[in-house]
């Protein structure tokens, strides 16, 4: 492989204030997202199919903001970006604590979806500026604190939903409002390094939009392929599988405790992960490894009728998530040029993005039609052949892949 090494000069972002950036703002936002379908439906009253259409709405936006904001990275000071991102998010929290009906919640979720992959995209592309860590732990790192957010909002919310919803949106609002002053605070580094990459391309060190080389754009085209068909049938555990399991008599807290060790798994993996980074061979060797457990979790959830098994199930499932989620965005990190890595980062969360908008449906409509156990199959045999499409074109590209350090 041949290496293509940039160094920043000065100081830089430290790895600890992203994380602080990425705790605030993922609890901040699950007390968002695990409280709408039942605040809708509940409270509000909305049918479960305009249910589906809002949430919709919300992965649509988060696409948009990705893809956008990822090119922004790439042209513009991101400094003012993200100040801007997080402080409008703060003022929509604020205001969905005020005026939280109907349909102004409908409006309120779409911009914070926007506004969510905005900020998403903005903080992985950041994090490609930091030099200090290698790639693969930075992304780790987060991935573990991004859960770790995950853990604690959806904590919390169970308890303060109750009593309060307003004060939920208060308090969301609060952690974006911690996230916003440490953004002020801490990172203006990255002004200095918009300033060398701008410095750099007026004097000709570098062109100011180098191209991915084809062998890197065609292995990064597999890598979202497979990440967006992962998520497609990865949402299903997230919709359609709380019906099948409450069918064979499980009741549902058991299908909620599954989230618990979901979470609590991804949490105990990145830490693994980070405190020995190397355990894999390469990133793409983290990678096969995740999409390999994905594919098998749905091939032991053909057999699964107790919650002991389902448990497995999603033991298996989270190995996969652990290992492939961070690593495919760190991959990507490589496979890009300096100049266009907040291009390439949106991109990645677009392909989650469009994975998670389509997944229920897919599901939905192939259980309809064929039932559930069918689509474990399709989504195992699906999964695999992402498998079976990168491990070739790896193989042909390896040697000649330009890794951007």
């Amino acid at each position: 492989m041949k290496f293509a090494h940039g160094r920043t000069q000065g100081d830089e972002i430290k790895l600890r204030w992203l994380i602080v950036g990425v705790l605030a703002t993922w609890i901040g936002a699950s007390f968002i997202w695990p409280l709408t379908s039942v605040y809708l439906n509940k409270q509000l009253h909305i049918s479960l199919s305009m249910i589906g259409v809002v949430l919709f709405c919300n992965c649509a936006g988060n696409i948009l903001g990705s893809i956008i904001s990822g090119r922004l990275y790439d042209k513009y000071n991101p400094y003012p970006l993200i100040l801007w991102g997080v402080g409008l998010n703060v003022a929509v929290l604020f205001l969905m604590a005020i005026f939280h009906g109907w349909p102004e919640y409908w409006v309120w979720l779409t911009i914070t979806g926007f506004l969510g992959g905005w900020n998403g995209t903005l903080i992985n592309s950041i994090a490609t500026s930091l030099r200090h860590h290698q790639g693969r732990y930075v992304f780790n790192v987060l991935y573990f604190s991004q859960n770790l957010g995950v853990v604690t909002g959806t904590l919390i919310v169970g308890y303060l939903y109750d009593y309060s919803v307003t004060l939920l949106f208060v308090i969301a609002a609060l952690l974006f409002v911690i996230a916003f002053i440490n953004a002020l605070f801490n990172y203006r580094p990255i002004i200095g390094f918009h300033k060398e990459r701008v410095a750099k391309g007026q004097s000709g060190d570098t062109q100011k939009a180098v191209p991915m080389p084809k062998r890197n754009f065609i292995m990064t085209m597999a890598f979202f392929t497979t990440l967006g068909v992962t998520w497609l049938m990865y949402m299903n555990w997230e919709s359609n599988l709380s019906v099948y399991m409450v069918s064979l008599g499980i009741p549902f807290h058991l299908y909620s405790l599954l989230w618990t060790l979901n979470a609590s798994v991804i949490v105990i993996m990145q830490g693994i992960l980070a405190r020995f980074p190397n355990m894999f061979k390469n990133l793409f060797h983290q990678i096969i490894f995740g999409i390999c457990m994905f594919s098998l979790s749905f091939i032991t959830l053909v057999f699964a009728k107790d919650f002991a098994h389902f448990a497995l199930s999603m033991f298996i499932l989270t190995l996969g998530e652990s290992t492939a989620f961070p690593a495919i965005p760190a991959y990507v990190n490589d496979l890009s040029p300096k100049t266009s890595k907040g291009k390439y980062q949106g991109a990645t969360m677009a392909a989650s993005g469009i994975g998670r908008a389509f997944g229920p449906l897919f599901g939905g409509l192939v259980i309809d039609q064929a039932g559930y156990i069918p689509f474990f199959w399709v989504a195992a045999i699906v999964i695999a052949l992402m498998i079976v499409m990168m491990i070739p074109i790896y193989l042909k590209l390896a040697k000649k892949l330009t890794l951007y350090k």
